[in-house]
C-alpha cells in the first residue's frame, strides 16, 4: 500500500491529541497542510496563526515573512515527495533502475486514484508564481529539478543512452500525467507508463 504523497508528514489525529512539538515545527506542519490543500495564495498569514495556535510574534519570530514560510514549506515538501515517497516507494516497487523509471508511473497510478489526490504543491507554486526571479518560483524549480536529477542518475545506471535527455523526457512525462490526472483523467499514469516504456525501448 501507498504512504499519502500529498499530505504526508500530515496528522489525521485530532490536534488536540497529538504530541506537543516545538512552535516552529508546528507552524510548519500547519503551513504544509494549508499551502498542499490549497495553494500558496489562498492561505493567509493569519488562518495559519490560528490553525496552529501560536502568536503572530512567534510566527514572525520563526519565519519573518509569509514568503520564508512557502519556501521552507517548498523544501519540505521535496524532502517528503520526492525522497521519503517517491524515491522510498519505486524503489520498493521494482528491484532494477530502468524498472524503477517505469515503477514511477505505477506508484503515481495508485496516487491519481486516491480519493485524496491533491495534485503536485510544486508545479502549483509554478503556476501560481510564474515570475522566474521570484524566490518561490526558483524554490520550487529548484524541487522539480531534483526529481529530474534521480531519474538521469537512474537512467546512468539503467545504461541507457543520453541518460540527461532520457531523464528530462521521463519527467516531462511525469508532470503532464499530474496535470491531467488533476483535471479528471485519473488513468494519466497508466498511460504515461506506455509511452515511458517506448522511450526507454529507443534508447538504448
Amino acid at each position: 500500500m501507498l504512504s499519502v504523497p500529498c499530505r504526508m508528514g500530515i496528522e489525521e489525529t485530532p490536534r488536540s491529541a497529538r504530541p506537543a512539538i516545538g512552535a516552529r515545527q508546528r507552524i510548519l506542519e500547519t503551513a504544509y497542510e494549508l499551502f498542499s490543500r490549497n495553494g500558496l495564495r489562498a492561505v493567509g498569514i493569519e488562518r495559519i496563526i490560528d490553525e496552529s495556535a501560536v502568536a503572530k510574534k512567534t510566527l514572525y519570530r520563526h519565519f519573518p515573512s509569509k514568503v520564508d514560510l512557502i519556501l521552507a514549506f517548498l523544501e519540505m515538501r521535496g524532502q517528503r515527495w520526492t525522497r521519503d515517497w517517491l524515491l522510498a516507494e519505486i524503489q520498493q516497487l521494482a528491484a532494477t533502475p530502468r524498472g524503477q523509471l517505469l515503477a514511477v508511473f505505477d506508484a503515481f497510478d495508485e496516487w491519481f486514484h486516491r480519493a485524496d489526490y491533491e495534485s503536485c504543491a510544486l508545479i502549483n507554486s509554478l503556476l501560481e508564481v510564474r515570475e522566474k526571479a521570484d524566490p518561490v518560483h526558483q524554490q520550487a524549480s529548484r524541487q522539480l529539478e531534483l526529481v529530474r536529477k534521480i531519474l538521469q542518475e537512474l537512467a546512468q545506471q539503467a545504461g541507457l543512452g543520453d541518460p540527461e535527455q532520457v531523464s528530462r523526457q521521463i519527467h516531462i512525462l511525469m508532470m503532464g500525467s499530474i496535470v491531467a490526472a488533476t483535471r479528471g483523467d485519473l488513468d494519466a499514469g497508466r498511460r504515461a507508463r506506455e509511452v515511458a516504456e517506448m522511450l526507454l525501448e529507443s534508447a538504448h
